[in-house]
């Protein structure tokens, strides 16, 4: 029981400063959400999708695939939404297959009066999988988007192939913001092994955060994904070089407000017996008002989208994300990892 009683709160905030109860302020959700193999149903022979056709392993078909659809878009619907009265401005979204799935998602009708659009880019990764970008036109407009590649290569010399990193930077209502998405190379093998791929993939983040602010130092950067490490984990930490206290924090180093809610025993995934919050969004230091002012938007509150209906209620995995596949079968879930968001805020 004790393993997995921290998914039993259905939300969480770090708080960063109180509000002036006199004034008005504008608030925008930032979220982040891995949706746990949204593929479509056509085989690909480019890639390992097989398992997710008719006849594959998860006898995936059309059916499941827009049940999977219905249930994805009602989380992103209400993801922020008991502050905003509307789903995120901004997602950042991983394991998606390619953009047609995206289209889908975005056209459902839970999201297609948000207006959404799309940013996504296929990347090399061997099972068919992609970071993607979702936003509300209302409050953002792209003015870049650029791919990264994250180049490993096994002992041999033969080429590994995962996700690249994607950035897109724009406008937030009037203000100029930079999100960087990633999902970061997996634990197969195990940790200890596979920690140089993820360390390969904080030194190519850090490369384009650096990238940012060659051109302004002050950049709001927010760098958000699935990094299959903790927040205390090395790349993260030292890869990163994120901090989990604000008066740990100056203009080299990164905030981490999931890293508390780490050490408190609250998480975004499990596996087997083991609890994790892989799924974080980070930001830089002129992101954070220092000053209790909030004349520009800045990280107001963090939190874990875990609503009960998206938590296994019984068995083993009591506790658990209420995953879509399950011993090789469709289990009727949402994602085997829950949405992270932030809140960020400015005075009218």
């Amino acid at each position: 029981m004790k393993l997995y009683i921290s998914f039993l709160f259905s939300l969480f905030f770090i708080i960063l400063v109180p509000l002036n109860q006199n004034k008005k302020y504008k608030i925008r959700t930032v979220a982040f959400y891995n949706v746990e193999n949204l593929f479509d149903t056509i085989n690909n022979p480019e890639t390992f999708d097989d398992d997710f056709t008719s006849k594959g392993k998860y006898h995936y078909t059309s059916k499941i695939y827009w049940d999977k659809i219905e249930k994805l878009s009602t989380v992103i619907s209400q993801i922020g939404f008991d502050k905003t009265k509307t789903s995120p401005a901004i997602i950042g979204l991983a394991e998606v297959e390619n953009r047609a799935v995206l289209e889908d998602l975005i056209k459902s009708k839970n999201l297609k009066k948000k207006r959404y659009e799309i940013i996504h880019f296929d990347s090399p990764d061997r099972r068919g999988i992609d970071v993607a970008f979702l936003y509300q036109q209302e409050y953002f407009t792209p003015l870049n988007q650029e791919s990264f590649e994250v180049k490993l290569w096994e002992e041999t010399g033969k080429r590994i192939y995962t996700r690249n990193i994607l950035l897109v930077s724009g406008l937030l209502d009037d203000e100029i913001i930079h999100i960087i998405v990633n999902h970061w190379p997996s634990r197969r093998g195990g940790q200890i092994k596979s920690n140089p791929k993820r360390a390969k993939a904080a030194f190519v983040t850090q490369q384009i955060i650096e990238k940012i602010k060659l051109e302004n130092e002050n950049a709001k950067i927010f760098i958000m994904g699935d990094f299959n490490d903790d927040p205390t984990d090395y790349s993260i930490k030292k890869g990163l070089n994120s901090r989990g206290k604000l008066e740990n924090i100056d203009k080299n180093t990164l905030y981490n407000p999931m890293e508390q809610m780490y050490k408190k025993g609250l998480n975004t995934l499990g596996y087997r017996d083991g609890l994790n919050l892989f799924d974080q969004i980070i930001m830089t230091y002129d992101c954070i008002s220092f000053d209790k002012k909030f004349q520009s938007y800045k990280f107001y509150k963090a939190g874990i989208f875990n609503p009960q209906y998206v938590i296994t209620q019984k068995g083993r995995y009591k506790g658990y994300p209420f995953r879509s596949f399950q011993n090789n079968n469709y289990s009727g879930g949402y994602s085997d990892h829950f949405p992270v968001y932030i809140y960020l805020i400015k005075e009218e």
